[in-house]
């Protein structure tokens, strides 16, 4: 039996916690359980929903070839964006933890672009990257002579662009790479001197073995945030996709579907294969986890 000043504790700690608690009930778990329903009906939210069982399903896998199209698209996109924003936040990461002058003048300027709003960067690019006036272009035209691609414009150059776009943001992975440097224990670099290693050979017998669960974390957040690839894409082309469909991502497709088109149904049986193509993914990676990440102290 509880007692009367515990009871009176508990009844406290609701109250303090019933904002969070209807907020989560109200604004998370409902609409969660309501698409779930939603994406087996036919429902444009101006009249009842449909029941039409697997239909939506059946449509997206064998009547809709813009949901092939947009899941190329994406997996494109993360295939190569992901390990480059790694790679490059991992390198600079490297030259950032140096002990030289003007080290936090450099960590900041380099981390500075990843809390730039994403709408103010898009524009900044679609600016850089105009294939008549843009920086690049006529840097390019310039210094080499050059005649350069159509970028954002190309059907050829439309994803390689967003993937160049997407190292701009590198800022965060950063910070995190350089706490993981942080914590390498200084005394196993000094093993390894004592054993004649040099710089390449540190680097890869100490530093990456100790960053794997860096490497690990960063990994899963880029997957998850590359699938869910949208507002950039949007404002650079208007929310529709061109050139033909090859910046048609997943989740822009996902939104013409959604307020464009009023299909809440057909959009919702989108989210949840989405939500299953990211749970894939992630559990995939952390289950071949097992095999390439070191914990210090294991």
């Amino acid at each position: 039996m509880m007692t009367r000043m515990e009871k009176r504790n508990l009844a406290m700690g609701l109250l303090f916690a019933s904002p969070w608690v209807l907020g989560f009930l109200v604004f998370t778990l409902y609409p969660l359980i309501m698409s779930i329903y939603y994406s087996f009906t036919s429902f444009n939210v101006v009249q009842p929903a449909v029941w039409v069982g697997l239909d939506n399903y059946r449509e997206l896998f064998f009547k809709d070839p813009v949901f092939w199209t947009a899941l190329y698209n994406t997996l494109y996109f993360t295939l190569f964006s992901v390990p480059l924003c790694l790679a490059s936040g991992l390198g600079i990461a490297m030259l950032l933890n140096q002990k030289l002058p003007g080290q936090s003048v450099f960590r900041t300027l380099f981390f500075l672009p990843s809390i730039v709003p994403i709408v103010a960067s898009a524009v900044l690019w679609l600016w850089v990257l105009n294939p008549e006036s843009g920086l690049v272009n006529s840097l390019l035209m310039q210094w080499f002579g050059i005649q350069g691609p159509g970028w954002i414009a190309s059907p050829e150059w439309s994803k390689p662009s967003l993937i160049l776009m997407s190292v701009w943001g590198i800022g965060g992975a950063m910070v995190i790479f350089l706490a993981g440097l942080a914590d390498v224990p200084p005394t196993l670099y000094e093993v390894a001197e004592l054993d004649g290693a040099g710089a390449w050979a540190k680097f890869r017998h100490v530093t990456l073995p100790m960053l794997t669960p860096t490497i690990l974390f960063n990994l899963v957040m880029g997957l998850i945030s590359s699938f869910q690839y949208f507002t950039q894409v949007y404002v650079m082309t208007g929310g529709k996709g061109t050139p033909v469909d090859t910046t048609m991502f997943y989740a822009l497709y996902l939104y013409r579907n959604s307020f464009y088109y009023l299909r809440m149904g057909y959009a919702s049986a989108m989210a949840w294969m989405l939500f299953m193509v990211i749970l894939a993914a992630t559990v995939g990676v952390l289950v071949s986890s097992r095999k390439w990440v070191f914990y210090h102290g294991e």
